[in-house]
């Protein structure tokens, strides 16, 4: 090719690069119209676009890390120290039931079921006289599971007791400990809260059979314009004797014995059994079944007419909290 032709060659490729550099000038302008505000091309735009995307990306990485933190301690269940609340088992176990109905119902019932040998008729006498007599009195002691069902009790009802014509014992969850309404024959009702000073335990009588005894007493709460405050005390004896305690203080003197009323069962006696009670096992209270009842053709076991009125007034939800409670085993 000659001189000319090259020259010409060259002309047309410098001619090609500058046109493809003009279009792009062209179209670098065109889209820097287009975005209004936005800051002239820059050769540090590259890395500074890398980094406010690495930026975004850390963020986003970061909120998502921090949203499922929260999500995980939402369903994150941590158990509770037993030493958390007041140090002991009782105070964790009981805080729980505050929010469960249920386990509160059972919570007090398993405080309770101790004292079931209260449970049935008893003669009291006092050592007191009263008018050159000494004052006899028929009482009963049965379950109490309709008046509040949320609170179960056990109740004492006397003809004529000097001093407990109606009473109510159970188990304070808040408190973590009993607590008795009692009201006597002149209508006075006194609060008490009180624990075992001696704790359940059984013996072998005379009879060689096992017995259970316990004391527990009860100290009159003050409501600050009583300058008399009175103790009872319930020392059980055997399964088919007790002793009512009566004490009383004024001021802030100790408190002394008033009176005694000895107790004797009446009728059945609820016999403590190492090895359980069989299908004789009230459905209700796990005590000893002292009376038959039926549901859908089946027969259940109740130990008092307490325990018997309940479960007839909602049969379904006693046996299926009895079903409940055996699963386990």
């Amino acid at each position: 090719m000659n001189s000319y032709g090259t020259d010409r060659s060259k002309q047309g490729n410098s001619g090609f690069r500058y046109a493809v550099d003009a279009f792009a000038i062209g179209m670098t302008l065109t889209l820097a119209g287009c975005s209004g505000d936005a800051p002239s091309a820059s050769p540090n735009t590259s890395a500074s676009v890398e980094s406010l995307t690495s930026k975004a990306a850390s963020s986003g990485d970061s909120s998502k890390s921090t949203a499922s933190a929260k999500s995980d301690e939402k369903f994150e269940f941590k158990p509770l120290a037993l030493n958390a609340i007041a140090g002991s088992a009782a105070d964790a176990t009981s805080t729980g039931s505050k929010s469960d109905p249920e386990k509160q119902i059972q919570t007090i019932i398993a405080k309770l079921q101790p004292l079931q040998i209260l449970l049935g008729q008893w003669r009291g006498t006092t050592r007191r006289e009263y008018e050159n007599f000494k004052a006899v009195d028929i009482h009963e002691w049965v379950w109490d599971l309709r008046s509040n069902p949320a609170q179960p009790a056990l109740t004492i009802q006397s003809d004529k007791s000097p001093y407990i014509k109606t009473g109510r014992l159970t188990w304070d969850t808040e408190q973590n400990t009993f607590v008795m309404t009692v009201a006597d024959p002149a209508g006075t009702t006194r609060q008490f809260s009180g624990d075992f000073t001696e704790p359940v335990h059984e013996i072998v009588g005379s009879d060689d059979k096992l017995h259970r005894v316990f004391r527990l007493e009860f100290n009159q709460i003050s409501n600050g314009d009583r300058s008399e405050l009175w103790q009872l005390a319930f020392a059980q004896q055997e399964n088919n004797r007790y002793l009512l305690e009566v004490g009383k203080r004024r001021g802030k003197a100790d408190f002394a014995r008033f009176d005694t009323v000895s107790t004797q069962r009446e009728g059945t006696s609820f016999a403590v059994s190492d090895s359980g009670y069989a299908e004789k096992t009230c459905i209700i209270s796990e005590g000893l079944g002292t009376m038959e009842v039926t549901w859908k053709g089946r027969s259940y076991w109740v130990c008092c007419t307490g325990c018997k009125a309940a479960f007839e007034e909602d049969p379904e939800t006693w046996i299926a909290r009895a079903a409940k409670k055996e699963a386990p085993k």
